[in-house]
């Protein structure tokens, strides 16, 4: 008897409905299945986000078989068979059943087919080789992609080294894979073959590496995975070394300890070396955002230092210079080196001030040095800066009047 997803909400969903019924209408019963995250996520109990349908139709078909049933069909990856159907405001990824015709590691020329057998014989891993008909009924054409997901296991389909040949970016999904969904001991082929061919990484897009290893760093514990990564080799073709394991292992136990949100990006900094430029020349080279760049290299800028036993004051004299978001991500890094059990009520109180602090503005501005008697120019952004730092060291002063007279009298005190 075949073994069954049973009705779930996102298959009777109307937005889903829609998109089988126009494939239904002009390729039959059975044109369509779910495949890949979808059937394997409701197969272990994890959340489904993202659906996606192989089909027999080919992709003319499948757009003509959409725009007949007023759907849109974008083209998202139409030489690979992939039109992406958006029902209800709601993307669905449907591919032509296929097989690779020839593959270079990082592209290939694929052939379409109707065989789903030889569909799954081209993807990556058993346990996302798995099929499901719309009323949930599951195909596994591998014979055990059903059994590894359930296990823990990230096998992958037929020989290990073949697959990865086919796509090196395999060696990085095979470790985000084992960070979401794995479980130790790690498949001995699939490490032998990430590691035999590791220095193919090198002839990947940096896009395509950041992506995913910012995808597996989100998973909610990648810590065995990363060590696996390092011991491999894999995590030292990909970052400058030397690699700060214990670090991210620390910061990765505090977010699980603390329930705080798990951050890639933070993480990813965590791991790296403190040095700045270094940080700035690394993000760009792996094709970071500016955003993510600028956020790694303030949290590993060599200044100022955080400590845990810093005064109220202390702490809110580091967020105003910095902002509340590197103050928290240089927080979170100096905990995760720190002796977490002496230290974690300091560290955890720290954050909540800042999160908690509002920072006062600065309450003068260059209109108040010239009516103090200052000459227009250069020297009203020296005095400024002066009378600003007092104001810092006086713990940011609520009283406009005394602040004033700090003014008058630094601008008495200066020649111009």
């Amino acid at each position: 008897m075949s073994e069954t997803l049973g009705p779930r909400p996102w298959m009777t969903a109307p937005q889903t409905v829609a998109v089988f019924d126009s494939l239904e209408a002009v390729g039959g019963a059975d044109c369509a299945r779910y495949v890949g995250g979808c059937v394997r996520n409701s197969l272990i109990g994890q959340p489904v986000s993202d659906i996606d349908i192989a089909t027999r139709l080919a992709p003319d078909q499948v757009t003509a078989a959409l725009k007949a049933a007023g759907l849109k069909a974008v083209p998202t990856g139409i030489e690979h068979g992939t039109v992406t159907a958006i029902s209800g405001g709601k993307p669905f990824e449907i591919t032509t059943l296929r097989r690779d015709v020839t593959t270079d590691g990082r592209r290939a020329v694929v052939a379409f087919t109707d065989d789903w057998d030889e569909d799954a014989q081209r993807r990556d891993f058993t346990l996302n080789s798995l099929y499901a008909r719309r009323d949930g009924t599951i195909f596994d054409p591998t014979g055990h992609g059903v059994a590894d997901a359930r296990a823990g296991r990230i096998v992958f389909v037929g020989e290990a080294e073949d697959r990865v040949r086919e796509d090196f970016l395999r060696i990085l999904r095979f470790f985000r894979f084992f960070a979401w969904y794995g479980v130790e001991p790690a498949d001995a082929a699939a490490l032998a073959a990430c590691e035999s061919l590791r220095g193919d990484l090198a002839t990947l897009s940096a896009e395509r590496v950041s992506k995913e290893l910012l995808k597996l760093l989100a998973a909610p514990d990648p810590r065995a995975a990363v060590a696996l990564m390092a011991r491999t080799g894999v995590l030292g073709e990909i970052l400058p070394g030397p690699i700060d394991l214990a670090r991210f292992d620390g910061l990765v136990a505090i977010e699980e300890d603390q329930l705080f949100e798990t951050d890639a990006v933070l993480r990813l900094a965590s791991l790296l070396p403190d040095d700045q430029f270094g940080a700035v020349a690394f993000a760009e080279r792996l094709r970071l955002s500016n955003a993510e760049r600028d956020r790694i290299a303030a949290a590993l800028a060599p200044t100022p230092v955080l400590k845990s036993w810093m005064s109220p004051r202390e702490i809110r004299r580091a967020l105003y210079h910095q902002g509340h978001q590197v103050f928290r991500d240089r927080a979170k890094l100096a905990w995760a080196r720190a002796d977490r059990t002496a230290t974690t009520p300091q560290w955890r109180g720290m954050i909540a001030l800042g999160e908690g602090w509002t920072a006062p503005a600065f309450p003068l501005t260059g209109r108040d040095v010239i009516a103090a008697g200052a000459p227009k120019g250069p020297m009203v952004g020296q005095v400024l800066a002066e009378v600003e730092a007092w104001w810092i060291d006086h713990d940011f002063l609520d009283d406009r009047m005394s602040t004033i007279e700090k003014l008058k009298s630094v601008v008495q005190g200066m020649a111009f």
